[in-house]
């Protein structure tokens, strides 16, 4: 059995998205339980029409709710103790529910989370994984907002957890790891993107291939499983794909529309663009996984609807099913113990 903690009050929608797209989750994996936090006079209600998701469900009614446009620092000032997002990672904390789901807003939930969870031993900074649909399936991109200007050291860090979450979400034994970057020669890009890719290489890690230094188009190809940089980067890459799925959607709908003979031609290739639409839907691959805290925490866009928060609760129970706080534990004391003594102490220096 699966629990999943679930801030019922995030997102642009609130309990009307967020219990419909836990009901849909349920419906696919049946062995979920959840135990949901949020304002009671607005979420029973909603709960009363899901009768399958109310028998699974403990409710604890909180009295407040973070706000969309609420300063990470106010939200956690306000809302530590007893805010609907506070208690559902809260519970993550002390072992009632094995991941945390929230629409809610993305700092302040990074905020609490890093305040109530705290980082795991040896992550200076947590990093935001994103699902990313490529020409040949799925791939993990991180870090997609948690830390602007990462260091080589973080890099690596961020290589060896998001290598760790695609043994877990992917099942794949070895993952290939990319440091994406401005070419593929070694001697380009900045200092700690080359300093990171040979601390990599250095490691010769059991838990991951790293293949060297991977392009922008290397994203949608899906050249490698895991592409790594820092949170500036990574979140400028994010909205542009989403913005330029959109705009070929757009494209197609007003080249379908023009004229009566692109009508019927549509008519006939109809199965051929149902097939891209569902590979362009951003719902299907929603769901950013906070890496590098003491407990899984999953984000959910804030404006999807209830099949976009499902699929998020659904990457919520790949990550506990296949334990994805062990798979990085490990996965770090390896790289760890294989650093040399004397880099270890030049970091030690410098840090003093």
């Amino acid at each position: 059995m699966i629990t999943v903690s679930v801030d019922a009050m995030g997102g642009d929608h609130g309990p009307e998205v967020v219990l419909a797209g836990a009901a849909k989750s349920l419906e696919r994996h049946p062995d979920l339980n959840f135990v949901l936090f949020g304002i009671e006079q607005e979420c029973l209600p909603i709960l009363e029409r899901f009768p399958a998701l109310k028998a699974k469900s403990r409710f604890h009614a909180c009295d407040r709710a973070v706000q969309m446009d609420e300063k990470p620092s106010q939200a956690l000032r306000h809302g530590r103790g007893h805010s609907t997002m506070w208690r559902a990672l809260q519970a993550v904390k002390d072992g009632e529910a094995d991941v945390c789901v929230s629409a809610g807003n993305t700092g302040a939930l990074m905020a609490m989370a890093k305040f109530c969870l705290r980082t795991m031993t040896n992550i200076e900074r947590p990093a935001i994984a994103a699902i990313w649909p490529t020409l040949r399936g799925e791939s993990i991109v991180l870090d997609v907002g948690a830390t602007i200007g990462a260091e080589s050291r973080q890099l690596v860090d961020f290589s060896v957890m998001g290598a760790a979450m695609a043994r877990a979400l992917f099942e794949v034994e070895r993952p290939t790891v990319g440091l994406l970057n401005v070419g593929v020669e070694e001697v380009k890009g900045q200092e700690e993107v080359r300093e990171a890719g040979r601390l990599l290489r250095e490691a010769d890690l059991k838990s991951l291939e790293y293949t060297g230094f991977v392009e922008g188009d290397d994203l949608g190809k899906g050249t490698v499983d895991v592409v790594v940089t820092e949170g500036f980067a990574g979140n400028i890459a994010l909205k542009t794909a989403e913005g330029t799925a959109r705009q070929i959607a757009e494209y197609l709908r007003s080249a379908m529309s023009r004229t009566w003979l692109a009508q019927a031609g549509y008519i006939l290739a109809k199965s051929a663009f149902d097939r891209l639409r569902e590979k362009m839907d951003p719902r299907k691959v929603n769901g950013g996984v906070f890496l590098g805290l003491n407990g899984v925490v999953i984000k959910s866009h804030g404006g999807t609807d209830a099949e976009g928060f499902a699929a998020a609760v659904d990457v919520g129970y790949d990550m506990a099913r296949n334990d994805l706080r062990a798979k990085i534990d490990t996965d770090l004391n390896e790289f760890h113990s294989r650093r040399p003594a004397e880099t270890v102490a030049q970091e030690v220096r410098t840090a003093g």
